[in-house]
């Protein structure tokens, strides 16, 4: 799916980001937080095309009824 490899490339793209965060780089930090606005905008992609592709389904065909046993 096309929209949960973005999101993967999105969260590893802010890696390098999150490890001066915590090295004390202020203005990592900023663009840490952009970049999870814009990994929260393509998780929520992600939902909308995985509710399509579930509509999309049909539901499974029923199995016709039992024949009772022959006596």
């Amino acid at each position: 799916m096309e929209a949960f490899e973005a999101l993967k490339q999105l969260v590893a793209a802010a890696e390098e980001d999150v490890i001066k965060v915590d090295k004390g780089n202020k203005a990592a930090g900023t663009r840490v937080r952009k970049m999870m606005q814009d990994i929260k905008a393509a998780a929520q992609n992600v939902r909308v095309k995985v509710l399509e592709a579930k509509q999309d389904t049909p539901p499974p065909a029923s199995l016709p009824p039992a024949q009772p046993p022959a006596l």
